[in-house]
């Protein structure tokens, strides 16, 4: 079998999963791959951005269940900041310095797919 006639199915079940809000990069970063192969970049753009609105609200939700979980600790709490601080992973302000993966991945190929869409 041509495995280029199977992609369309793959494509199908993979926006099923993107659909549903799965949180398994793997559908995305197919889907990514597959429109950036046919260049239809805009397509490939939505996809980004809506791989990073689903990582980076869950994300938060993780980072706010942390902090509600600390509040009661609030001794650790304090450590856990001041050791983010020291080893650089956090600003002065307690914002990230650093996007986890996929994020980070995704979030630089935004920025090429917008400048191929500015061409």
């Amino acid at each position: 079998m041509n495995p280029m006639a199977q992609q369309p199915e793959n494509i199908a079940l993979y926006e099923q999963q993107m659909k549903k809000g799965t949180l398994d990069p793997f559908p995305y970063d197919r889907l990514m791959i597959y429109y950036r192969k046919q260049k239809e970049y805009k397509k490939e753009l939505q996809i980004i951005n809506q791989a990073i609105k689903i990582f980076s609200d869950q994300l938060e939700k993780q980072a706010g269940q942390q902090i509600e979980a600390a509040k009661s600790r609030a001794s650790i709490k304090r450590l856990s900041e001041k050791f983010s601080k020291l080893s650089g992973l956090v600003d002065k302000k307690g914002n990230p310095k650093y996007l986890p993966e996929p994020l980070a991945h995704w979030t630089k190929r935004k920025q090429t797919v917008q400048q191929k869409l500015k061409k």
